[in-house]
Formats: structure tokens, C-alpha cells, sequence
């Protein structure tokens, strides 16, 4: 081999290895990026209204839409019963589509341990029902102080609500942070991870929820951003919070919201979380008055073009 063509192959070997680099590296914009992936929440079917749509039936869409995964909504399941579990893990993986989160209700704001005992089983016993299924990651609340009854009302006041009688916000946050930490053992086991949502409450703000997640200071808790639970200035809370995020739940409004309706700008909020390095699931909760027949779809192919516009 002349001399000419070994060093023309060392040079083009030296480049190949350098165009592979670490995994572990960032990339760059001229290296592939990894995909983010789409998800259905099952209440994008279902706002709690009487008649519930089978989870099965949310599978179908998803795989019709050729989307990834479906976000179970606990409260829209027929049955906790291990039979009815399997059926929806085998129904899933038949149609191509992994069942990526369980949304769970919970509420650790009270002064009552009897109380904060009930939701700590809860939400153990939700982490056994996502394990069971294979699903990876529990949507988790803080929880409020209760003192506004009516929802409708809670969101004429724009989330805010005022303490229990005789206690503070203080009080609250030790009381979540300490019913957390009480369930990490049982995540940890599992394997699921916890991902604290941006919701009413304590963690109506990005500065509380991250004051949740700093305190336990756990891999096992993390991050849940919904695009639509910040109703002021969204971008910049959403910003705050990409760093630790490990989910997303993105709301659109097809025929106006059922309670609100922001106008939300997707691929500003894709660049946030882009710039960050998100990989994870974007789960679209549509909350919209269209038929979701109708607006899912939509609503899929605009994030879609947002998170992967290539």
C-alpha cells in the first residue's frame, strides 16, 4: 500500500472515531439528535364526565396516530384488579404502544397524620399498580389546603387559596416533603420514578415545586411540567423547571378549554425543553370542548411539528 493511501485511510479512521464520540457527550447541531416521543393522556378522552372511554380504546387511538405511549389517568380505570392490569399491558403491547405514566390523585397538605397516612398507601399502592403494568413513572400532587371547595371557584381565583386556620405554608411543605420521602423506599424498589407536577397547591408555582424536589434531593423524585398550570407567564416558570424535568403533559384547547383556554406557543416551549436536552415523553392532555376525535389529532401533529420539525 503506498504511503500516499495509508495516511489518507489513519486520517479518514481518525475522523470517524472522532465523529463518534462519547455518548455520554452533548451533541451538537450536526450530530443526531435524540427523538422525543409522543403520549395520550387517557383523560384527553375523558374530562370526568359520567360515562368513562376505556383505556383500550385511548390505545387504539394512540396506535392509529402512530403514537408511542398512552398516560393512564387512575381515576378512568374500570377495575385495580390484576386480571384488568394485564389485559391493558397485553392490549398495548399488541397495538405498538408502551403505557408510559399512571396520573394519580393524592393530597399531602394536612395537619391530620391519620390523613397524610391514608394518601402516603395510596400512592404505594399506585406504584405497585404502575409496576404491575410496566409503567415507569407516577404523576404525583402536592396537594391544597382545601379551603376553596368548588374547582370552578378555585380557578376564578386563579389556583390561590388560604391556609388551613392556625398553620402556614411552612407547615405544608414539611408535610409533603416528609409524606414523599415516606413513599421513596417503595418507588425506589419498584422502580418508578415519582415526577412532582406543576398543579394547584403547593406546587402552583415553579418555585414550589422545585422547593419539593430540592428538599427530598432524591433520583426517584423528579419533575413533571403541564404546559397549561402555569396561567401567568408560562414560558419563564416552564424554563425554571426544565432542568429537573423528566415528563411532560402539554394542553391544547381545540373548541376552548373546559375550565380556560391558553393560547400556548409550542415550539417556544419545545425550544425550552429542547435546550435542555429533553428526551423524554410528551403527553398531550387535550382539554378542549371539540370532539377529541377530532382535536387529539390536531393536537398530535402540531407537537409533532413542534418537537421534531425536521
Amino acid at each position: 500500500m503506498s504511503t500516499t493511501r495509508r495516511a489518507f485511510l489513519t486520517t479518514a479512521a481518525a475522523a470517524g472515531l472522532a465523529a463518534t464520540a462519547s455518548p455520554w457527550s452533548r451533541p451538537d447541531s450536526s450530530q443526531p439528535r435524540k427523538r422525543v416521543k409522543l403520549g395520550i393522556s387517557t383523560y384527553s378522552y375523558w374530562h370526568f364526565t359520567p360515562k368513562k372511554v376505556p383505556i383500550e380504546t385511548v390505545i387504539d387511538q394512540a396506535a392509529l396516530l402512530g403514537v408511542e405511549g398512552v398516560d393512564v389517568l387512575h381515576r378512568q380505570m374500570e377495575s385495580e384488579d390484576s386480571a384488568y392490569l394485564q389485559k391493558l399491558k397485553r392490549h398495548a403491547f399488541l397495538n405498538g404502544v408502551d403505557l408510559i405514566c399512571l396520573s394519580i390523585h393524592q393530597d399531602f397538605v394536612s395537619p391530620d397524620r391519620e390523613s397524610l397516612k391514608k394518601n402516603i398507601e395510596h400512592t404505594k399502592h399506585c406504584i405497585e399498580l404502575a409496576h404491575a403494568m410496566g409503567i415507569p413513572c407516577i404523576r404525583l400532587n402536592s396537594g391544597r389546603w382545601g379551603t376553596v371547595k368548588s374547582f370552578d371557584r378555585l380557578m376564578e381565583l386563579r389556583g390561590e387559596e388560604p391556609p388551613i386556620e392556625g398553620y402556614t405554608l411552612n407547615d405544608a411543605f414539611k408535610w409533603c416533603i416528609d409524606s414523599v420521602e415516606e413513599c421513596l423506599p417503595k418507588a425506589e424498589e419498584c422502580g418508578v420514578i415519582l415526577a412532582l407536577e406543576n398543579h394547584w397547591g403547593l406546587t402552583r408555582t415553579p418555585e414550589g415545586v422545585l422547593r419539593i424536589v430540592d428538599a427530598v434531593d432524591s433520583p426517584w423524585l423528579q419533575v413533571m411540567a403541564d404546559t397549561g398550570n402555569f396561567l401567568e407567564n408560562p414560558y419563564d416558570k416552564l424554563k425554571m423547571m426544565a432542568p429537573k424535568t423528566v415528563f411532560i403533559q402539554a394542553k391544547t384547547y381545540y373548541g376552548g378549554g373546559e375550565w380556560y383556554t391558553l393560547d400556548l406557543d409550542y415550539k417556544r416551549i419545545a425550544k425550552i425543553f429542547l435546550d435542555e436536552d429533553f428526551h423524554g415523553y410528551v403527553s398531550l392532555e387535550f382539554e378542549g370542548k371539540d370532539d377529541p376525535y377530532e382535536g387529539v389529532p390536531k393536537s398530535i401533529a402540531m407537537l409533532r411539528k413542534a418537537f421534531d420539525p425536521r
